[in-house]
């Protein structure tokens, strides 16, 4: 008997770098490893399941949601949420996340570490770590955060996220130069912390500088920074210019406009390392009209989140849906925009193959259609 658990064929292969030949399978085998092999080369007691086209890929790897399943996790920090959240997400294509905690308050964002921890102890399918988006930006871009809430980061902040960054395999930090000393950016970076740059007015040499002491990511590239002009290039620019920093983006044609993505590509040093990310609310992989975010009723309307005041607030996406737009919309290279949302965020993080997505055991697989319309789970 051979040791394949079961093969699929039918579909073109993505493994998260490039496409395999039509005549290979994807083979699943008894001990949880996998391969990609000639359909030729099959033991003929193998079970074989066949699809009908589309495309065999890594599941999605998301460093940005808020929510899901009708939860946010500002609102609850437990495992039974972060488990909702992660299945909801996992419904809709994807395997890795970094649960994400809007500014909020220092209880807050202690109660939301140390769910994480205890979630990932108790290996809740998914969870890879935490992303904190604030509180330490700029009220001046402050887009739907709670401007009361807004700080520059103290001494106890710094140890809260020192700390979880040794009890978390991955901790994800955005801040902005406004309100994060250079000082704390090295020290957190030192300790391992992926630190992201975002919601900030920040001019280009700030931005350079927090880059060069430790900086090397930037959180949902143009929204909620400074811009790229023609003597000033903000936040925008100093990205662009990097060969060495990686950038979210919202790819939903609201939050960014496919031409200004397209432009970004072409003028990027190193465009290799833009992400796909959702901004994903408590709407994720739920039917629900609107919920609550630090008190403000947040309304979900034409593939649009606002709050009352017509403010973005998060995004009402799903990761297919973010690589058909940079498919249809923006022309990119089908592979290229699958792995935006696979191999390039998964660099970023500790514990996954990076190199190889498919192969990882600890990833599910997604079947696309060949229109990239929807996504389902082949296995794990």
């Amino acid at each position: 008997m051979s040791t394949i658990a079961e093969a699929y064929i039918g579909a073109r292969i993505y493994d998260g770098v490039g496409f395999h030949g039509d005549d290979d399978a994807l083979v699943l085998h008894a001990d949880g490893a996998r391969s990609i092999i000639a359909r030729r080369n099959l033991p003929v007691d193998c079970p074989v399941k066949t699809l009908t086209g589309g495309i065999i890929a890594p599941g999605y790897v998301d460093l940005q949601i808020n929510g899901g399943g009708g939860v946010m996790f500002n609102d609850d920090q437990s495992v039974d949420a972060l488990r909702t959240i992660a299945a909801a997400h996992a419904s809709i294509g994807s395997a890795v996340v970094l649960p994400t905690l809007i500014t909020d308050t220092p209880e807050r964002t202690k109660a939301a570490i140390n769910a994480v921890e205890e979630a990932i102890a108790e290996k809740v399918p998914g969870v890879a770590g935490i992303h904190l988006e604030g509180p330490h930006l700029s009220v001046a871009r402050k887009g739907a955060h709670d401007p009361r809430l807004i700080r520059q980061m103290s001494d106890d902040d710094l140890a809260a996220v020192l700390s979880a960054a040794e009890r978390l395999p991955n901790v994800m930090m955005t801040v902005a130069p406004e309100n994060t000393t250079l000082a704390q950016i090295r020290a957190l970076s030192d300790a391992g912390v992926i630190v992201s740059l975002g919601h900030t007015d920040a001019d280009f040499e700030t931005c350079m500088a927090a880059f060069e002491a430790g900086a090397r990511c930037v959180t949902h590239l143009f929204n909620a920074m400074s811009q790229l002009g023609n003597r000033e290039p903000g936040l925008v620019g100093a990205t662009l210019a990097r060969d060495d920093v990686y950038a979210g983006l919202i790819a939903d044609g609201v939050h960014v406009h496919p031409a200004t993505i397209r432009l970004a590509l072409a003028a990027a040093q190193n465009n290799n390392r833009i992400m796909l990310v959702t901004d994903a609310m408590a709407t994720a992989g739920s039917q629900i009209d609107g919920f609550v975010l630090n008190g403000r009723q947040v309304i979900r309307k034409d593939q649009r989140l606002t709050l009352e005041n017509g403010t973005l607030a998060g995004a009402d996406l799903a990761m297919t849906q973010a690589i058909s737009t940079m498919v249809d919309a923006v022309g990119e290279d089908t592979a290229q925009a699958i792995r935006r949302a696979t191999a390039t965020p998964l660099s970023l993080l500790r514990g996954y193959d990076n190199e190889n997505p498919l192969l990882d055991p600890a990833l599910s697989v997604n079947h696309l259609p060949g229109d990239l319309s929807t996504v389902t789970r082949l296995c794990k």
